[in-house]
């Protein structure tokens, strides 16, 4: 399976701000929900630029094991993101992704795919 798209996706989340797994599989209405973005993130290949660190867990909860959990705080706290407890404080830093672009991509991917 390709997780282009939601590497694409990915990609937009400005610098300083943050979404969860659960608010990718939401706007890219991901079969398997939050579980199947945190599969793509898992799979997102190095190098080719993807912040994956700015992708949290339910409640801005850092979920990934060390040594990459110590590496995702250094890297958000790099963008002026506050974290606490392991915690990023979403009424801060959370990204809320504009619905009409959105609404193109889908368009669009379901064209592709027919």
């Amino acid at each position: 399976m390709s997780w282009d798209h939601v590497y694409r996706f990915v990609q937009r989340i400005p610098r300083g701000q943050v979404l969860t797994y659960g608010g990718i599989a939401r706007a890219l209405r991901l079969p398997g929900g939050a579980r199947a973005a945190g599969h793509a993130m898992a799979a997102t290949p190095s190098g080719k630029g993807i912040p994956w660190h700015r992708v949290l867990g339910e409640r801005g909860k850092i979920l990934i094991r060390e040594p990459y959990a110590s590496l995702q705080r250094k890297l958000l706290e790099s963008e002026g993101v506050t974290i606490v407890e392991s915690r990023v404080d979403l009424k801060r830093h959370l990204w809320k992704p504009p619905l009409r672009r959105l609404m193109k991509q889908r368009a669009r991917r379901k064209r592709i795919q027919k």
